[in-house]
């Protein structure tokens, strides 16, 4: 398990039915405290975070009424836009490796909308320190500063209806969506990303590199020989980040259920300082909803050399995947991660 302040809740696990989104977003404000009452210890997480998913959902609907008809004309679009009857993968869902369209910030939206913007992207991170990582050091990468990346609208940011606020640079693809995307963590697939290598200790997500380094690092030779995979080469998933099915078995790598436990603790190190960046409330989801798949023991974890390693830098990416969940991160030449983690199972 992890530690106590990141150990996730599933309200499915305990007894009374979990309330919906809406329903923990009434109760909460003045009479929080007693609004609460009779709930289960995990009902209670599960509010307490809908009411940080408030927080921001409120801004966004400041955000929604701000706006002329000429930027909604141009900035919103509908909730199922680019799907065609039926099939290919709703826009609101791909990730970007910069402004999605003519959306950059600071081109159109206007000074108090852009500080509202900031105060949104803001609350998405796990405080100053999740901030520098989202940001990476502010300078959003190539993209120089908050002002040139984008941000879009999807669906309608008004109670009772869907929407989702998707940042998009240089990367990284973020978003806010008050829990619209059901069943899925993040509000959809995360990609992020910074130009140093990820293995060089002025990488922001260096933290992240260290911690799969540990666990690769423990493992003899026997583990090596099966978490360290030569192929396939890495390649960059913005049309949709594709998770395996409920009955996805034969995954490459190392199985969490075959690890010692030595090496869960550390595969579980590895899952915190993945979260880490990001509200501890979404960590929470994260875990609630690999629980909710069958556990950590679903998963498992490949270590790809790419034909490249070398004894400073074994391998180039790793893999951590299992049904419903893909934390896939580049470390060579630099850090390049897609995540999808969803209870929407095939």
């Amino acid at each position: 398990m992890l530690p106590a302040e990141q150990t996730a809740n599933c309200p499915e696990c305990e007894t009374g039915a979990p309330l919906g989104r809406r329903d923990f977003i009434r109760v909460l404000g003045s009479a929080a405290a007693v609004a609460t009452v009779g709930l289960t210890p995990l009902q209670k997480a599960a509010a307490a975070r809908a009411e940080k998913q408030a927080q921001a959902e409120a801004m966004i609907f400041e955000l929604y009424k701000s706006m002329d008809s000429d930027q909604k004309k141009k900035l919103v679009r509908a909730w199922d836009h680019g799907v065609n009857n039926g099939k290919g993968t709703a826009a609101r869902l791909l990730t970007h490796n910069g402004a999605d369209g003519k959306s950059r910030i600071g081109e159109e939206y206007n000074k108090k909308q852009v500080e509202l913007l900031d105060k949104i992207f803001r609350a998405i991170a796990n405080g100053e320190e999740g901030y520098k990582a989202l940001s990476r050091n502010g300078r959003f990468d190539n993209s120089n500063d908050f002002e040139t990346i984008g941000a879009l609208i999807y669906g309608e940011p008004v109670e009772g209806k869907k929407f989702s606020l998707v940042f998009c640079g240089h990367h990284l693809t973020v978003r806010c969506d008050g829990n619209s995307e059901e069943k899925t963590a993040f509000g959809g697939p995360l990609y992020y990303g910074h130009s140093p290598s990820g293995y060089a200790t002025t990488n922001v997500f260096y933290a992240q590199t260290k911690a799969a380094q540990e666990l690769f690092t423990s493992f003899d030779e026997a583990a090596k020989k099966v978490a360290l995979v030569s192929g396939p080469k890495w390649k960059d998933e913005h049309g949709g980040v594709k998770t395996p099915g409920k009955g996805a078995t034969k995954l490459p790598g190392l199985a969490f259920a075959d690890m010692s436990k030595d090496q869960k603790a550390l595969t579980e190190k590895v899952m915190k300082a993945l979260v880490a960046p990001y509200r501890k409330e979404d960590g929470d989801e994260v875990m609630e909803i690999v629980k909710a798949n069958g556990g950590m023991e679903k998963l498992a974890l490949a270590f790809y050399d790419e034909g490249k390693g070398t004894a400073a830098t074994p391998w180039t990416f790793w893999r951590l995947e299992g049904p419903g969940f893909v934390w896939s991160y580049r470390a060579l030449p630099h850090v390049h991660t897609f995540v999808n983690v969803t209870a929407k199972l095939a």
